[in-house]
This record gives structure tokens, C-alpha cells and sequence, in this order.
């Protein structure tokens, strides 16, 4: 089975593969990483001593005592409860995943005189999201998958989306997508597909279309499944400052890849529609990596207080997108099932600023008995950009009056018994949405504990979020939505060996 690869050279701001969502999907994070960070609701910008503390502020392995290795294996399941047009479903999704490994080398200063006590150096690895899940959307619209493609087709001649004489409608997919761009393409597929015809065919620059389907209503099972991760590599340099003052820089790579399958059945038209059905699929493969860097401290006020803050700048991504297609119908082209995903656009790399990040933190310890701390976070999602302009105007445009500035929050607390500790944790985040009916705020808490045998500890954490948001079918035309109410529920165990 032959597969065909294309550089489309200008990628449609109205795609299937850029939007807003995007940018906030690489934006985010789902707050996890070691058992202790999780159990804590990741409470960590002025504690340290934990590897994934290293993502709130760079200073926290500044705090280690000794050498460490730590890794921890995550356990997660999403149930997304989707409301498309008054109709209920549900889905589940489970996974098992490595999100965190990691070492410490404490280097103690044996200089005499010295106000410098040590120096870290720190690598750790770290998922900061995982996106896999699934949706299915089904219900009665008063919208047709017609609207998608007559969004694309109108104002196209006719004579540009159609395929040449002899040949093969599988190379005319990627031809025409190369030499026109992704709205022809998709022209294109609704012509072949059945779905959509010229007014007037004989008339090789005719510019307007219909839908060859009859409906007042349409029946449509829209399913979606997302997979892949974006993960962050740490490379982090602390130090400590008498007995008083953490300082700390971290270099972070980052690396996402994740694969996005859409595929919507429409049927039910009326009795005397030509069109009886269309099944219509997508995949969406965006692969790249970033870079940002961090800088932080914690400083002590006596035995019982510390703060701490931290920076992190924006994260630079520059990120491809692979798409390909399929579509029938009952009036379909006798050669559409040649176009059968293994043709594949490869669009030209486009790049992605995230906005930075502020964190103030402060933290109460209670001699060996325990401790609580709180985190507080802001990021103006309103300053994230995506490159190059001239592609990406309507979508910068829509994230200026779209997205605000948003603040989380993060307590968590300890209670040491013996060798044994007892964790709990609240997170709270603001939604970077206006609208909150698109995507409302998120809240989480977490349980836990650990258990110290000297040397070594194994820890345990039970966490769970809740978020409401909206899921839009495309990016033109057929624009409803479905409230899909998520729950996110991790389990994650960590074992630490200090040398």
C-alpha cells in the first residue's frame, strides 16, 4: 500500500489542524508528577526537596540533603459525559504511563569560609500532559457535515477542484492541496464525496454550491479520540546560600506528539433526499518540541516560614502537522475509497509562543509533625502568538478577544506519623476563556501517603479533577458544540533512593 507524502505551502487559517484550541491544548498541564507532588495538589514552590517540585520553582533541588534517583508510574482514567442537542453519552478511557524519572547530585562545598553550602545538578523527565481520551457525540442537528465543506467550496471555481482527465482521484487530493491549499482540498472531497455540487456544472468557473442532501433534521455520531504526550526534560542547576536562601535555573526541553482521529456518520435525511448518508474521517498527527528556561528562589524566615518564587518564561514550539482523510457516501465517486488515509499533507512547520508564568509561593513547616503550603500562579493566555502571522491572523485575532489572564491555586498539606506520611491537597484554576461555557473553571483535590524506609520511600497518591467544556465538531460551517463534563482520576506510585 502506497503512501503519498505532501509540504502543503499555505495552511488554511479555518483547518481542520489550527485553532485556538490548539494553542491552549500545548499550553496546559495536568498538574501530575511524583506521588508526593500529586498527593500534595502539587503545593511545591516553596517546599522542594522533590524532583517535580523542579516544574514549580528551578530552586526546590536546592533543598535536597542528598543524592536521589526517583521514578513514578501514573495510572489514569477519563470519563467525558457529552450533551450534543438534548442526547446523553458517555465514555471512558484508561492508561498506564512512566511520567517521571529523575536524579539529584548534591555537591557539597567543603571550602572553609565558604557561604555557599552546595550545588545541585538536576535531570528529570517529566509528562506534563497526556492526551488521551475519547468522546462520542451523538444527536439530532438541525445542521448538516453539508455546511463544512459549501464553507470551503464557495467562492472556488469550479474548474480548480476537480480532478484532471485520467487522473487518479487520489492524487488529485494532493495535488490540488498542494497548489491551492487546504479549502480547495477539502472542495474537493465534498465534490467527489457526494455531499456537495456546483449550481451549474457546465460552467467550469462557477463559484457557488449546494448540498445534495433534503433535511430538516440530521442524525449524526460524531466520534473523537486523542493520544500522545507532551513532555518536559529538565536540566536544572541549584544552589544554597548559608542557611537562609535556594537559587535555582533550569533549562527545559520540551516534546509533544500527539495524534487527533475525528469521524462523523450523518444520516436521517428526508425520504426524498438523493444523499442517504456520509462518513467523514480525520487524522491529525502534530509532532515538534520547545524550549523555555526558569528561574527561581526560597528563602527562609525562621524555622517555620519560607517563600518562594519562580518565573518561567514562555515556551517556544515549533510543531508539524500531518493530516489525511477519508469520506463516502451513497453518491460518492466509484474510486473515493482510494483516498483512504494513507495519502498524507504535510503541512509547512509553523510555530507556537506559549505565555510565561508567575509563582509566588510561601509555606509553613511544623517541625517533623508536618506542614501545609499554598502555590498561586498567573498566566495571560491573551499574549500567546502563533507563527507565521500572515496564516495565523483570524487565529492570533480570536485569542486577543478570546482568552484573559488566569490565576490557579494549589494547597497541600503533610502529617508525619513515625515513618509514615499522610497528604492532602486542593487545586484550583481559572478558565483562560471569557466565555466560560467554552471551557469553565477546573478544580481537583488529592489524597495520599508515603512511607519512609531510610534510605529509600515508596509513595502513594490518589488525585481527581472536574472541568466542563465545550467541544466544537469544525472550525467552519458545521460549528455546534456539545458540553462534555470531563473527570480526570489519577493514581500514581513513587519510589526515591537517596545515596
Amino acid at each position: 500500500m502506497k503512501r503519498v507524502l505532501l509540504i502543503i505551502g499555505v495552511m488554511s487559517t479555518v483547518g481542520f489542524s489550527q485553532n485556538i484550541n490548539d494553542a491552549l491544548l500545548f499550553s496546559g498541564s495536568n498538574g501530575q508528577g511524583s506521588a508526593r507532588y500529586s498527593a500534595m495538589s502539587g503545593a511545591f514552590g516553596a517546599l522542594g526537596g522533590d524532583l517535580s517540585a523542579i516544574n514549580n520553582n528551578p530552586a526546590s533541588s536546592a533543598v535536597f540533603k542528598s543524592s536521589q534517583i526517583s521514578g513514578s508510574l501514573l495510572f489514569s482514567n477519563t470519563q467525558n459525559d457529552a450533551s450534543y442537542f438534548g442526547t446523553q453519552t458517555g465514555s471512558t478511557f484508561s492508561d498506564l504511563t512512566i511520567n517521571q524519572l529523575g536524579g539529584a547530585l548534591v555537591l557539597n562545598n567543603t571550602k572553609e569560609n565558604s557561604e555557599w553550602n552546595k550545588f545541585v545538578i538536576a535531570i528529570n523527565y517529566q509528562e506534563t500532559q497526556s492526551f488521551d481520551q475519547e468522546y462520542f457525540i451523538s444527536g439530532q442537528s438541525n445542521t448538516s457535515i453539508d455546511s463544512y465543506f459549501l464553507s470551503h467550496a464557495n467562492g472556488l471555481a469550479f474548474q480548480d477542484i476537480q480532478a484532471l482527465s485520467g487522473e487518479y482521484l487520489e492524487d488529485a487530493y494532493l495535488d490540488i492541496g498542494a497548489n491551492y491549499g487546504y479549502s480547495y482540498q477539502q472542495a474537493f472531497l465534498g465534490y467527489y464525496g457526494g455531499v456537495i455540487n456546483p449550481v451549474d456544472d457546465a460552467d467550469p468557473l462557477n463559484i457557488m454550491y449546494v448540498g445534495n442532501g433534503d433535511y430538516s433534521t440530521v442524525h449524526q455520531d460524531y466520534f473523537y479520540s486523542s493520544s500522545g504526550s507532551n513532555s518536559k526534560f529538565n536540566f536544572n542547576l541549584s544552589t544554597q546560600y548559608k542557611d537562609v536562601l535556594y537559587l535555582g535555573l533550569s533549562l527545559n526541553g520540551h516534546f509533544i506528539d500527539v495524534q487527533r482521529d475525528s469521524r462523523i456518520e450523518e444520516s436521517g435525511y428526508d425520504a426524498a433526499s438523493a444523499l442517504e448518508y456520509v462518513v467523514f474521517d480525520n487524522y491529525l498527527r502534530t509532532s515538534g518540541g520547545g524550549f523555555s528556561m526558569q528561574l527561581g528562589a526560597i528563602g527562609k524566615l525562621g524555622k517555620v516560614v519560607r517563600l518562594g518564587a519562580s518565573f518561567q518564561s514562555p515556551t517556544w514550539y515549533v510543531l508539524t502537522d500531518e493530516l489525511s482523510q477519508r469520506i463516502n457516501s451513497n453518491l460518492a465517486d466509484i474510486d473515493i475509497d482510494f483516498i483512504d488515509g494513507n495519502q498524507i499533507n504535510i503541512f509547512e512547520d509553523h510555530k507556537l509562543r506559549t505565555p510565561l508564568k508567575l509563582t509566588g509561593s510561601a509555606a509553613f513547616m511544623f517541625g517533623k509533625q508536618g506542614l501545609l503550603s499554598i502555590d498561586y500562579n498567573y498566566q495571560d493566555y491573551n499574549n500567546m502568538k502563533m507563527r507565521p502571522n500572515n496564516n495565523f491572523q483570524d487565529v492570533n485575532a480570536e485569542i486577543g478577544y478570546s482568552l484573559v489572564g488566569a490565576s490557579s491555586i494549589n494547597l497541600g498539606g503533610e502529617y508525619r506519623i513515625e515513618k509514615w506520611s499522610l497528604r492532602a491537597g486542593y487545586r484550583f484554576e481559572e478558565s483562560p476563556y471569557k466565555n466560560k461555557k467554552i471551557m469553565d473553571d477546573l478544580t481537583g483535590y488529592s489524597l495520599g501517603f508515603g512511607y519512609n524506609f531510610g534510605r529509600s520511600k515508596l509513595d502513594m497518591a490518589y488525585n481527581q479533577s472536574c472541568q466542563d467544556t465545550s467541544h466544537q465538531l469544525y472550525d467552519s460551517g458545521l460549528t455546534n458544540r456539545a458540553v462534555v463534563e470531563q473527570r480526570k482520576t489519577y493514581v500514581t506510585a513513587s519510589y526515591t533512593y537517596n545515596f
